[in-house]
């Protein structure tokens, strides 16, 4: 039998501080701050030492970042890349053959889909979005797809279904699984079974609902697409706020003029010295192969295939060597082996500096939200663990009557917590709240702990990366479709909402 839980102040303003949370994200307002003075508030309520309260902002976001420390890491090296092939025009050149392929706008709208994921599966949406959009929606539209039903692929492909569940780089299952206290390939896996669930009819239902305005293929389209007005990304005041740096990350998006014809293409591409073409070409096919090979190992070794078992650190540590491999590889082939010793360093500065403005802010929030459980709260207040409460898990089983025991109940309500977080037009601000929310309503709910956090990152991130919130990242695929982002909220609105309802009803009924 369970021994009644004593609820002291602490507690007490443990919960004060998430409702705070929750109630800025609502007001699209950046949470680092609430989320420093609710650590100070429980720490202080705890210890009754003003000296330890003061001490757990440094140590709050000290214990955040060890834990999180390998996801900038990634990053970085990723960006590191990603800067890499772009010297050699190798992220054109791995997209442009899809043009061939965009016969009519029915095959262009799963041509925009499929590269988008991928190109968003190995790297982000950061750089698939500029790239889709300058390569290969100019020929979408050519071919007669609508604009509109353009950028509501790419978003969903992109911003939906690979970020949300992130399975290569693993930045969002790495924060939900340590805030949840599961594995993280656990929550990996679950995310993209779920991602795909939601993405698969998220796309359908825009596809029966627009099919009709899909016009016959002709270059009048085209004409009409380029000279319509577009809102430059950097002119709207909305992508200033939440709890990212919505603004650094288009920034980092910025691309020159469409790639409209060949002569375009012809002219990109000889900036990129002769001799070095060839070697474009080539890491054009082996970066892309070799994520793909990464990807295959991972899937096969958790089906019980004899494969090296690439779980948690493992996979993330192959995904970083590789980048960096391929990194200092790209960079000798287009500056030669003297120069590329400092360009190879720059890059890499370069992916730091990304990595932290884009996530850097997620390690207070996530700071305060380890204080749920008692291993990283004892950590962070300098404690003996079995003397640390876990100030979340103990709430929620003060308050276990009034759970419902209901697995649909639950899991939508989750759900609905990630898509509240996800308001603040961040996607992964939420994540730590979410994943601690799982692991302590996973006893009492019956539902898998891995799998309530990633139902949780689903509503985070479909909501705040960048498909239902106008004020999110989605403002930069609009912008980059010159369409409308309101426009492209209605239009995305119920087929996403329709697919993360389904995909969570299978998950905790059906599939886990």
């Amino acid at each position: 039998m369970d021994l009644p839980v004593s609820i002291s102040l602490a507690h007490w303003m443990y919960l004060l501080g998430v409702l705070v949370i929750i109630v800025t994200m609502i007001f699209r307002a950046n949470v680092l701050v609430p989320s420093i003075i609710a650590t100070v508030l429980v720490v202080g309520a705890w210890t009754g030492s003003p000296l330890d309260a003061l001490g757990s902002i440094f140590g709050a976001s000290f214990v955040a970042a060890k834990e999180l420390f390998n996801i900038f890491l990634v990053i970085a090296l990723m960006t590191a890349l990603l800067n890499a092939l772009k010297d050699l025009r190798s992220d054109i050149l791995m997209v442009e053959p899809f043009r061939a392929v965009m016969k009519n706008g029915h095959l262009a709208y799963l041509v925009l889909a499929l590269v988008t994921y991928l190109i968003s599966l190995f790297f982000w949406p950061t750089p698939a979005v500029p790239l889709v959009c300058a390569v290969l929606l100019p020929a979408a539209i050519a071919a007669g797809l609508p604009p509109l039903m353009g950028a509501a692929a790419i978003a969903i492909a992109g911003q939906g279904m690979a970020l949300s569940s992130d399975y290569v780089i693993s930045v969002a299952p790495g924060i939900s699984a340590k805030a949840a206290g599961v594995a993280t390939h656990l929550v990996a896996d679950r995310a993209l079974v779920l991602s795909v669930v939601t993405g698969l009819i998220a796309l359908t239902l825009v596809y029966l609902r627009h099919r009709h305005d899909i016009q016959q293929p002709q270059a009048a389209l085209l004409t009409r697409w380029l000279s319509s007005s577009d809102t430059p990304v950097e002119s709207t005041p909305e992508l200033h706020e939440g709890s990212a740096h919505k603004a650094e990350i288009a920034e980092a998006t910025r691309r020159d003029a469409p790639l409209v014809s060949d002569s375009d293409f012809s002219k990109e591409l000889h900036t990129v010295p002769a001799a070095t073409l060839p070697w474009a070409r080539a890491f054009a096919w082996l970066a892309p192969l070799a994520f793909l090979t990464i990807i295959g190992l991972m899937a096969g070794s958790r089906m019980g295939l004899q494969l090296p078992d690439l779980k948690g650190g493992a996979a993330a540590s192959l995904v970083g060597g590789t980048a960096a491999l391929l990194m200092i590889l790209a960079t000798q082939a287009y500056h030669g082996p003297r120069k590329m010793l400092e360009s190879a360093a720059d890059h890499i500065t370069e992916g730091f500096v990304f990595a932290f403005k884009a996530m850097g802010s997620v390690l207070p929030i996530a700071g305060f939200f380890f204080l749920g459980a008692s291993e990283t709260a004892a950590a962070i207040m300098g404690t003996p663990a079995d003397h640390t409460p876990s100030f979340l898990f103990d709430l929620v089983r003060a308050g276990q009557d009034w759970i419902p025991h209901s697995r649909v109940l639950v899991g939508l309500g989750v759900l609905i917590v990630g898509m509240v977080t996800g308001i603040d037009g961040s996607g992964f601000s939420g994540l730590p709240l979410t994943g601690a929310l799982s692991g302590a309503l996973a006893p009492a709910s019956g539902v898998d702990a891995a799998t309530l956090a990633a139902i949780g990152q689903m509503g985070a991130v479909w909501t705040g990366g960048g498909t239902l919130i106008a004020w999110s990242s989605l403002i930069a695929v609009a912008g980059f479709a010159r369409v409308p982002v309101l426009e492209a909220v209605r239009v995305l609105t119920i087929p996403v909402l329709t697919g993360l309802a389904t995909s969570t009803l299978l998950a905790v009924t059906f599939l886990f």
